[in-house]
């Protein structure tokens, strides 16, 4: 006769077969229907861009579509939360950007914890915020600006596309390192602030670098330097902040997230087919042509990353006194 604890075990061993296969099967057959890619901002800008590049080579490569679904509204929030409340099975997924960061102290109700409520999948890139001053400002390095600066306190306007965004909080982060304190001056969206800056009545702005580079031009806007760690391809001639203000780094992290409790094998063959996307060499040099070179690595990689960009953004948004209820 079978004892006790054999049949127990017996019975731990056929729960195992029928458990831990599951999981593998599960992500052998995912994706097994469309799947739905949150952005949210409206269609047409340089995020609903990058999700539309990576979600149509998604699509080519597994076989299902991975449709975009703009769900603008609240500062990016009104589709975090949407992609916070789905079903935890991999059919639904989130463009991850800047305002998650921000939004993470800026707003005091959120009804989630990004960090805590959406799983990091794969990075897709960074890319830099570029300082740009008017055509009347005489100042021709980062130096120069921030004597300028300096000498003409209260006078100096820097132009942002709204309060609490990252071309905001970047001259934030510039103020608070540098010293040279300026007024801010928030648009409804980065057009009308450029408009303002080339006649000169703004005199800086921390812009996103595939808004403003259209604009860098003899005679017109000046590009001082660009705000990620190193120099962009896209402005090789252009210094880092960081060269003149040792430790400064302000740039716009992009990736994709899913539900908290997705199911960590769907995790591993997304971000397993993110980077074979971004390895591919066209799609490397539309990434860097939107202004930053492909980030490959693992969700934990991904993780990391947004949790040191959720803790500097909040130092430098308890530093502006910025926030929104």
């Amino acid at each position: 006769m079978t004892s006790r604890r054999a049949a127990m075990g017996l019975f731990a061993m056929g729960f195992s077969a029928l458990v831990w296969p599951a999981g593998g099967a599960l992500a052998l057959d995912y994706p097994a229907r469309p799947v739905r890619f949150v952005v949210g901002y409206p269609p047409g800008g340089a995020t609903d861009i990058l999700a539309r590049l990576i979600g149509q080579k998604l699509s080519e490569r597994l076989g299902q579509q991975f449709f975009i679904e703009n769900k603008p509204g609240a500062g990016n929030n009104i589709g975090t939360e949407a992609v916070v409340n789905a079903a935890p099975d991999g059919y639904t997924v989130l463009l991850v950007n800047p305002a998650n960061y921000i939004n993470a102290s800026l707003y005091t109700n959120l009804k989630f914890d990004f960090i805590r409520d959406i799983a990091p999948v794969a990075a897709f890139n960074r890319v830099p915020n570029v300082m740009t001053v008017a055509p009347d400002v005489p100042a021709r390095t980062v130096a120069e600006f921030i004597a300028y600066v300096k000498a003409n306190p209260g006078k100096v306007n820097m132009a942002s596309s709204g309060n609490g965004t990252s071309v905001h909080l970047s001259g934030e982060l510039f103020m608070a390192m540098s010293g040279a304190k300026m007024v801010h001056v928030p648009y409804r969206g980065a057009a009308p602030a450029i408009t303002d800056m080339l006649s000169n009545r703004v005199q800086v702005i921390f812009d996103n670098m595939p808004s403003i580079i259209g604009h860098i031009a003899p005679g017109g806007l000046r590009a001082l330097a660009v705000t990620t760690a190193t120099r962009s391809p896209q402005l090789p001639d252009v210094p880092t902040v960081a060269e003149t203000v040792p430790g400064y780094e302000a740039s716009a992290l992009f990736g994709m997230g899913a539900p908290r409790h997705t199911p960590p094998e769907i995790i591993e063959k997304l971000n397993k087919e993110v980077n074979a996307v971004l390895a591919d060499p066209d799609i490397r040099k539309r990434l860097v042509e939107l202004g930053g070179a492909p980030l490959i690595g693992t969700p934990e990689a991904f993780g990391g990353m947004i949790s040191a960009e959720t803790e500097k953004w909040e130092k430098v948004v308890k530093f502006s006194g910025a926030k929104v209820e």
